[in-house]
């Protein structure tokens, strides 16, 4: 069967894998970029669109960030993480945060409680709506991956779900040396998570810790 990964999902010291106030012009809240600054600096988020000053980097960073696309068949994310509409689409003319080519090349499952048509991108990124728990969005995910691997994008509810459900083979946590204080956690309700997966950590140069969990019996 195949599996459930999670990749470059970042959190603060105090467990925040977003800030509060999402809007338009902050995907991430007063949280700001500070989450992303270790993925903006690498060669693989460079190539995804993300632009900043410095040289983009081949070290620790890009080898996990890498990680991310190959073997990925169809994405699952939350409503909150294709944008901050709220309620019911009063139309749909917005599109995503990612322009007309996403950066997901895949078939994307967008978990909420108003569904509407699929939407067609450039590049082979398709956005199916549906109104589904864990379990029935997994179905449906896995039917459009084929037998490649179905990768849980986020936000931060999304994944978290999905942990509870124990439905995630794999996942990839990046620790962000900063504190946010507020906004919404990953860690709430989940105790004795650790106990399920095997856990590694990789120090980087660049401040922050990845964390890979992989878990220890087969489903």
């Amino acid at each position: 069967m195949s599996l459930v990964r999670v990749h470059n999902f970042s959190v603060s010291l105090d467990g925040f894998g977003t800030g509060e106030g999402q809007q338009l012009d902050a995907p991430f809240g007063h949280a700001g970029s500070r989450l992303l600054e270790w993925a903006i600096a690498t060669r693989t988020f460079r190539a995804m669109g993300l632009h900043g000053e410095s040289v983009a980097s081949f070290g620790v960073d890009d080898a996990f960030a890498s990680a991310w696309g190959p073997g990925i068949g169809v994405e699952i994310m939350g409503r909150n993480k294709f944008g901050p509409v709220r309620g019911p689409w009063k139309d749909e003319e917005w599109m995503g945060w990612w322009g007309d080519n996403p950066v997901f090349h895949t078939p994307v499952v967008v978990l909420t409680h108003h569904p509407r048509p699929v939407l067609a991108m450039e590049g082979g990124t398709t956005f199916h709506f549906v109104d589904a728990d864990p379990v029935s969005a997994l179905e449906q995910a896995r039917a459009l991956a084929g037998d490649l691997d179905v990768r849980i994008g986020g936000g931060v509810s999304t994944v978290r779900q999905f942990l509870e459900a124990d439905l995630i083979d794999h996942m990839h946590i990046v620790l962000v040396p900063i504190v946010l204080g507020r906004g919404e956690r990953l860690w709430d309700g989940l105790e004795g998570l650790d106990q399920r997966f095997d856990i590694e950590a990789t120090a980087s140069p660049s401040g922050v810790v990845h964390l890979v969990f992989t878990r220890r019996t087969a489903r």
